[in-house]
């Protein structure tokens, strides 16, 4: 988990999630909208002002306990009337004839919207129905009453008004309530408001996925961007951005998809990101001591396109007019054979074994294009027992001296680092290591492993290839994604082929 999350970063997390928030938040208001509609049962009401008068208003309060101020009286009268007796009038009023008749009052009716007690009507089911609150500063009181039935809502506010006075008197002896005409029917709803629902169904549904998108955002120990590979001191090489599906080829082995930089339909951005990488790769092994110029492509897990990078490394370096060989030293699960489609019956691991010669198993000048036939490949061959020994063998070592020799790059594709062992076995004959970092796929700890494994045996990092990159829209790449292909800059004079001879009179 990074702790230094800025508010950019924050945004762009969200931002690269809007899709879902939106897709989230119209759910909740529809889902919020759907269940008002049609899943909660539309509330009535009706209301009744009563007002209140005092005969003796000013008058202290008396020793005997009586009341005398109208604003006491008033929150007075609301008890009296919130009281289990007065409500229990109610009831009986609300089922006499008159009742029954004006407003179509049945035991089914009273069911449907009260809790009953032994077959009668629970009083404490009625007042939660009742609302009565006083106006300020005035001697008046407002009755709502909310049902199912907006008759029936107006008939216990009439019911309620009729028998209060006389439990009032009743009750205080003082004053009297009195109320202007009688509650009326309402057929309009005042709840759900779907409306309304449907804002907070929305609001709900935006606050949990912002909150989910976050939680896991945080939680998430994946590289996302070239600024969480600063951890390491190891410079990124080069970032390769993401490439349509159509446009990669899958293994028939599995489902590791591949390309190759010289594929008519790869677009030219990616070539010059390559040809970047290929500069930074040399500079690279440049500055380092032993002056070797053996290196090696992996990766810390399967899958995350190092067979791929080393490939398209290895044909930007042989398209400098340069003597390079691609190892395929991934005999466990071999690649190369089926990215430039060669045969893998003689290999690296006949080599080695003393089976097949060098010359025999070497397949030259598999690139063919404008520019020539260039770059030979060792595969794999077939898979051996002890793949991990065979690497760290002194024939492997005597291999990769010749190898040196004869070509000015030698480009090794290893297993992942943190998969077996087999890759760290090259150290001693590398220069050292190009690790490829899929975005949003490799973590955090990942590479902490593979930093770990190199540091025991004290191999040197070239540095970080972030891959699969999902770019933005106003980015480098961006900039050429509406080319095809590079071969439209030739009409502009500017191709492959003149970018090539440049770096050669660098």
């Amino acid at each position: 988990m990074n702790n230094n999350y800025s508010i950019k970063d924050i945004i762009s997390m969200l931002l690269a999630k809007l899709w879902l928030i939106i897709l989230v938040t119209f759910c909740g208001a529809v889902v919020a909208f759907c269940i008002s509609k049609f899943m909660i049962a539309p509330k009535y009401s009706s209301h009744i002002t009563l007002y209140a008068q005092s005969y003796d208003v000013g008058v202290q309060i008396k020793p005997d306990g009586s009341i005398s101020d109208s604003k006491q009286l008033v929150n007075t009268y609301r008890e009296v009337m919130l009281d289990d007796e007065t409500l229990e009038a109610v009831i009986k009023e609300i089922q006499t004839q008159e009742y029954v008749d004006k407003y179509n009052i049945s035991i089914d009716l009273l069911k449907e919207n009260f809790e009953f007690d032994d077959n009668n009507l629970s009083v404490s089911s009625l007042r939660k129905a009742i609302s009565i609150q006083t106006v300020t500063d005035t001697s008046a009181m407002n009755i709502n009453v909310t049902t199912k039935d907006a008759k029936l809502s107006a008939a216990i506010c009439n019911a309620l008004a009729k028998v209060s006075p006389e439990y009032i008197d009743e009750a205080i002896g003082i004053g009297k309530v009195t109320s202007i005409g009688e509650a009326k029917v309402y057929d309009k709803a005042v709840s759900p408001s779907s409306l309304k629902n449907a804002i907070i169904g929305a609001f709900v549904g935006f606050v949990v996925i912002v909150l989910i998108v976050l939680a896991i955002s945080f939680l998430d120990t994946s590289i996302k961007k070239e600024e969480d590979l600063s951890k390491w001191n190891v410079s990124v090489l080069g970032k390769i951005p993401q490439l349509d599906k159509d446009k990669k080829k899958k293994n028939i082995n599995d489902d590791e998809e591949y390309f190759k930089i010289t594929d008519e339909n790869i677009k030219f951005g990616i070539k010059e990101k390559y040809l970047s990488i290929r500069s930074n790769v040399i500079f690279s092994l440049a500055a380092m001591e032993n002056n070797n110029n053996a290196f090696v492509v992996s990766s810390s897990n399967p899958n995350e396109g190092k067979s791929t990078v080393s490939s398209n490394l290895a044909i930007s370096l042989a398209q400098m007019s340069k003597k390079v060989i691609l190892v395929d030293a991934d005999m466990r699960k071999n690649r190369q054979n089926e990215i430039f489609t060669l045969p893998n019956e003689k290999g690296l691991s006949q080599v080695i074994s003393g089976e097949e010669t060098l010359e025999e198993s070497i397949n030259k000048g598999v690139i063919h294009d404008k520019l020539g036939d260039y770059l030979d490949v060792l595969t794999s061959g077939t898979i051996p027992s002890n793949p991990s020994e065979l690497l760290a063998s002194k024939k492997m070592e005597e291999l990769l001296k010749i190898l040196k020799e004869r070509y000015d790059y030698v480009v090794i594709d290893t297993p992942p680092l943190n998969l077996v062992t087999d890759a760290v076995g090259l150290s001693k004959n590398v220069g050292g290591y190009v690790i490829v970092v899929n975005q949003h796929t490799t973590t955090i700890s990942d590479i902490d492993a593979v930093m770990k494994k190199l540091e025991i045996v004290n191999a040197k990092p070239l540095g970080f290839v972030l891959n699969n990159v999902k770019e933005e829209n106003h980015g480098y790449y961006h900039k050429y994604s509406k080319y095809n292909n590079y071969d439209k800059y030739d009409h502009y004079g500017y191709s492959n082929k003149k970018a090539n001879e440049q770096e050669e009179t660098k």
